[in-house]
Order: C-alpha cells, then sequence, then structure tokens
C-alpha cells in the first residue's frame, strides 16, 4: 500500500527518494517562480529569471509606493512553498541519514542549487548499503593510503576547478557565484569525498585537503599569468571559507556511510554541475545593484576658494596608502576643459582618465558630473607583464559622482564627494565591502589635497 506521507509535501514525518525529492522541488519552484512573475507583472515591474533561488526585480524605482506591497504579498505567496522545501528536505535527509540540522542550507543563496542537487543525487541508506562494489580498475585509481589519497584528491580537484575557473572568467567573463561560491565549495567537497574514498578520514583531513586545493588554484592561476596577487588575495577569504564549508558537507557525507560509489556519485554531480550553473549565470546577466559611497572632510576656507580647486586640482602628490601601491588606480590630477554644464571634467588616474562631462554647475555649492568614459581599474601585481584579465575593464563601473559645498558657521566649508557605482562581482555583499573600502580610499586622497591646497590659498590671502 502506498505510503499517504509520499503524497504530502507538508508533512516533515517520513522519508522520500531522490526521484521523488527532485520532481517535487522543481514543480514546486516552477510554480513559486511563475506565480511571482504573475504578481510582478500585475504590479507593472518585469522579473527576470530565478537568480541563486533568489527572485529579484529588474526595475523597480526607489518611490513607487506599490513596491512594500508587492513584496508583502509575494511573501505570503512563498511561505507555503518555504514550508514545503523544508519538509521535503527534512525527509530527504532523514533518507540518506544525514543530519537534519542541514536544512538550514535551504536559506544560502547559490549554495541552496548546489545542496539540492547533492541531496537528489544522494541515494538512500539502504541502497548505499546494497551498492554493487566498484569495478577494480575504479579502485585502483584512487589510492588507498591517507597521504596518496589526499595527494590525489587535491591534484585532481585543482585541476577540475582551474579549468572551471578559465572557462568562466577568461572564456564568459563571468565573475559571479559560480566561479567565487560554486567551484570552492566543490573545492571542498570533492577533495574530502576523493580523500574518503576507500575510509573514512577525520574532519581535520578533509577540511586540511580543502584548503590546500583552494591555496593550490589560486597558485596555478598566478603561475600562468590568469590573475594578479591582488586579485587573488581579495578572493581568497570568501574562496577559503566557502571550501572549508564543503569540506565539512564532503567529510558528513563520508561519515554517515561509507560507501564509494556514493562519494564517485556526488563528485561527479560537482564535476558537472558547476559549467552548468556558470552558463546558466552568464545567460541570465543580473543587473548589479548601483552603490553610493560618500566621504567629507572640513576645510578651514570658504567655499568660494575650495570650489576653485574642486573644479580641477593639481597634481597630487605618490600616494603613501597601501593600497595604491599594489596597483589599484588612484587619482593624480584634475583639468576641466570648458565651464558650466556640459563642459568636460577630466580626472586622470595612474591608468587612464575618467571623463566627466558635467551635468550641474552651481557655483560654489555642487558640482555633479557623469561619467563618459573610464580607464581600467588597477594594473595586475605579477612577475609577468602581460596579465590583463576581462575584469580589469567596465566590472567596476562609475554612473557619475558630484562635489558639494556646505558653508558652516565658524567660516569652514564641509565638502563632501559622493561617487555611485556598479560592481559586477558575485557575491554584491562581498564584494561591495572591497570597492567601497577602495572608494573612501580615492575620496580620501582626493579631498585631502583639495583641503590642503585650500587652505594654503586662504592662509596666503591674510
Amino acid at each position: 500500500m502506498l505510503d499517504p506521507d509520499l503524497l504530502n509535501v507538508f508533512t516533515p514525518r517520513g522519508r522520500i527518494g531522490r526521484a521523488r525529492y527532485l520532481g517535487s522541488g522543481v514543480i514546486l519552484l516552477a510554480l513559486d517562480h511563475n506565480i511571482n512573475r504573475l504578481l510582478g507583472a500585475f504590479a507593472g515591474h518585469s522579473w527576470p529569471y530565478i537568480y541563486g533561488f533568489s527572485l529579484i526585480p529588474t526595475r523597480i524605482e526607489e518611490q513607487d509606493l506599490a513596491v512594500p506591497m508587492l513584496y508583502t504579498v509575494m511573501l505570503l505567496v512563498a511561505l507555503p512553498f518555504i514550508w514545503a522545501g523544508v519538509t521535503l528536505t527534512l525527509r530527504r535527509l532523514r533518507d540518506t541519514e544525514l543530519p537534519l540540522w542541514l536544512v538550514m542550507l535551504l536559506f544560502v543563496p547559490f549554495i541552496n542549487v548546489i545542496f539540492f542537487v547533492i541531496l537528489a543525487a544522494t541515494p538512500s541508506r539502504r541502497l548505499r548499503e546494497s551498492d554493487a562494489p566498484l569495478p577494480a580498475h575504479v579502485s585502483r585509481f584512487i589510492p588507498e593510503s591517507k597521504f596518496g589519497s589526499a595527494l590525489f584528491g587535491i591534484a585532481f580537484t585543482t585541476l577540475i576547478a582551474t579549468v572551471e575557473v578559465l572557462f568562466s572568467a577568461n572564456g564568459l567573463g563571468n565573475y559571479g557565484w559560480g566561479l567565487f561560491v560554486g567551484i570552492p565549495f566543490f573545492l571542498g567537497l570533492n577533495s574530502s569525498l576523493i580523500c574518503g574514498f576507500h575510509r573514512r578520514r577525520s574532519l581535520g583531513t578533509c577540511l586540511l585537503v580543502s584548503v590546500l586545493s583552494t591555496m593550490l588554484v589560486g597558485l596555478a592561476l598566478f603561475a600562468i599569468a590568469v590573475e594578479g596577487i591582488i586579485c587573488l588575495a581579495m578572493a581568497l577569504p570568501l574562496a577559503l571559507v566557502i571550501a572549508l564549508f564543503g569540506g565539512f558537507i564532503g567529510f558528513l557525507i563520508q561519515d554517515c556511510g561509507h560507501y564509494p560509489a556514493t562519494n564517485l556519485r556526488v563528485v561527479s554531480v560537482g564535476i558537472l554541475l558547476i559549467p552548468g550553473l556558470i552558463l546558466f549565470e552568464h545567460a541570465v546577466g543580473p543587473t548589479p545593484p548601483v552603490y553610493e559611497v560618500k566621504t567629507s572632510v572640513v576645510i578651514k576656507s570658504d567655499p568660494e576658494t575650495v570650489w576653485n580647486h574642486v573644479i580641477s586640482f593639481s597634481q597630487l602628490p605618490p600616494p603613501t596608502e597601501a593600497m595604491f601601491k599594489t596597483g589599484l588606480a588612484y587619482p593624480i590630477r584634475a583639468e576641466m576643459h570648458g565651464q558650466g554644464v556640459g563642459a568636460e571634467r577630466h580626472c586622470v588616474f595612474s591608468t587612464g582618465a575618467f571623463v566627466e562631462p558635467i551635468t550641474v554647475w552651481d557655483e560654489p555649492r555642487l558640482l555633479a558630473f557623469g561619467v563618459k568614459s573610464q580607464p581600467p581599474a588597477m594594473q595586475e601585481l605579477s612577475v609577468y607583464n602581460n596579465v590583463h584579465p576581462p575584469h580589469l575593464e567596465d566590472y567596476f563601473i562609475a554612473q557619475r559622482g558630484q562635489f558639494e559645498l556646505k558653508p558652516l558657521p565658524d567660516g569652514t566649508t564641509l565638502l563632501e564627494g559622493t561617487t555611485w557605482y556598479q560592481n559586477r562581482y558575485w557575491p554584491a555583499p562581498y564584494w561591495h565591502l572591497w570597492s567601497d573600502y577602495i572608494m573612501d580610499g580615492i575620496h580620501n586622497r582626493v579631498l585631502l589635497h583639495i583641503k590642503s591646497q585650500a587652505e594654503k590659498d586662504s592662509q596666503r590671502s591674510r
């Protein structure tokens, strides 16, 4: 007789097999996505494809009063789908005898996609126990010793990951979730599963091979002149955390019961899944958010004097900041061509010039400008002279900027510099921290120079 729990997607009781879990998940996801598309269309907003199991509107104006209501309705609609996803995953975890707390991975963007596929590929405990032994040549391919299996796992996953990085970054020019989250996760997961192929390995061993695999991929990319050391150093903290997490999941899979066929199946899923996710992400082409960075300084001078140094400032001294000695572009001087709206301001950086058409000329209060063209974001720090990965151009996109001068009661001037920009790296919250830090450093370099020059002029005029 058919178990009625198998037909109920809203109960956490019982177990569920791979095929039913995969089919139910895809159907529920498709229903939720299309309901959201209909709601978005009804409210007058376009809706993109699924992105990391998160649905993000493409065009929503900040002042649109319908947006809070739209999100409220969407949340209410999503609740039964969220609950169904949780209950199905709990039953699938129970069937595979993995820890039930792993259900929390459903709420981690992008990782939830990988987690869903891994669960759909992992057989139930009773099926694993009846797995036929692998062909002898497959077993012999991976060394049985702890050192040999670890070395093989590190070397194999490093080779695959390096190829996938080249495919994503240099082939597609895609610096997204697949590159910075998917590949490190499977580096950790696959290296630990291969290491534990013949027998269970300790958590420390699984985490160690995850770290070594990640470091080796970085060294390989540097050695073949794909990336410079600074970009690799910026990506390393995120990659290491994700790889360690993948290694931990690999430890749990091989620790819940040693079945080489299961390990091999999950490794195969990783090798095939990541390129597909990278291609999907590239096809979707999500629109990066626009960020605002504002930096201010108080200048002991009147707004009129400060204004003269805002519209064009003299040559800055060589940078003393550590970040600008790594190859990051830094401002050198500013030149004004013309006056008023329509004039062009050229802000010359170490890698070239920003061409900035003036959009607001409110002397001596506000100077606003767009960005017509911009130079590369940095010069790669490398032992090679020809390292020029795609992300050096058009991945950090300056949209517009402004200088606002505010007279203060004590006769000084508050100068605020603001830049609006986009960053085409994902996950956005991580790279946003780096780009904001760099942008604030650029602002400070310019504002402090203007402050120095304006205060010198004020002292000479006394």
